[in-house]
């Protein structure tokens, strides 16, 4: 949240896809209308009255999208999205209201958009032993191009290796062992850190290094006869550097409405002269966020507040009983 303008604007293969104009972020600033764009990858919410005010929330991230009853300070009780994500072992909630009465846009399109997101992972994510390969052969992803079928590719992942078929199209290569479709792995372009040559104890081999964010797998292949190896290399290299400059994310859509493009809620906002609460910059934005009852494991330790002449739970490091109730 609280990006900069670079990290807010459309980026190579992204698509808006949607733009509702009057959204209120019931949980993190309540009473603050904004603007709630719907791209192929994320959610991007800006706020009216402050543009510094914003989230980007990607999709990867989000675990479930449901539609609850929420108190926003411009509706009062209503029906609201509520988002719930997960980033770098801490779960986060999102609270959506839109501020049409007598409009399920955006409860429609969010959820829609997200399950298209969500069943077409294969474009974006390395996939181990899945049920990809039917009689031999490729079962195709819509929008998707075979380009090479080739035959007599070793998997070096064990000793003795195991022989099987690349199948290299516009966003994947995958392998699989011909004497078990079963055994086989899914490799989108995205995923690639980097594809070599290297020696190995089998000769020369083809190494595909996959990104950290999918396990930092290292996968190595031997291609016969050797003289294929070096097509092979520049094949999968070359549609690997036409996928970064155009990716395909797999998140096929139709729009009904042309709605206007992400640019404009990223450039044409203006920052009213508002007074800054210092103390307020100094809190962490994401503790807005933070959907604590879902990631506490134990009770804190009791102690006595002496403001409130009562027991209470320990509170978390940095916390006091006065700025909660500033908070409120």
């Amino acid at each position: 949240m609280y990006n900069t303008k670079r990290k807010l604007a459309i980026h190579a293969g992204e698509f808006q896809i949607d733009s509702i104009n009057s959204v209120e972020d019931t949980k993190g600033n309540n009473g603050e209308k904004g603007s709630l764009a719907i791209t192929n990858l994320r959610l991007v919410w800006i706020c009216h009255r402050n543009s510094r005010l914003n989230l980007s929330i990607g999709y990867n991230a989000v675990l479930s999208i449901n539609i609850r009853t929420a108190n926003s300070r411009l509706r009062g009780n209503t029906q609201a999205l509520y988002v719930m994500t997960k980033y770098n072992n801490s779960r986060f909630e999102f609270v959506f209201t839109n501020l049409v009465r007598q409009s399920p846009r955006l409860f429609t399109t969010v959820q829609t958009v997200y399950r298209a997101y969500d069943t077409s992972r294969l474009y974006r994510d390395l996939k181990l032993r899945g049920a990809i390969i039917k009689n031999k052969s490729l079962i195709m992803l819509p929008n998707e191009q075979l380009y090479n079928k080739v035959g007599g590719v070793w998997n070096l992942s064990s000793d003795q290796g195991n022989l099987g078929t690349f199948f290299i199209s516009n966003v994947r290569v995958v392998w699989h062992a011909n004497q078990a479709e079963n055994f086989n792995v899914s490799i989108p372009y995205l995923q690639m850190a980097a594809v070599r040559v290297r020696d190995s104890k089998f000769g020369p081999a083809l190494v595909i290094e996959c990104q950290q964010r999918c396990g930092g797998y290292i996968l190595g292949f031997r291609v016969d006869p050797a003289e294929q190896l070096s097509a092979v290399f520049q094949e999968i290299q070359s549609l690997h550097r036409v996928f970064a400059t155009t990716p395909v994310f797999g998140v096929d859509f139709t729009i009904e409405e042309k709605s206007a493009p992400l640019e404009q809620l990223t450039v044409s906002r203006t920052t009213d002269d508002v007074e800054i609460d210092e103390q307020a910059t100094g809190t962490d934005a994401h503790a807005s966020y933070l959907a604590e009852g879902h990631t506490k494991r134990e009770d804190r330790e009791i102690v006595l507040a002496p403001e409130l002449g009562l027991a209470m739970e320990k509170l978390p490091e940095g916390y006091t009983v006065k700025s909660l109730w500033q908070v409120v």
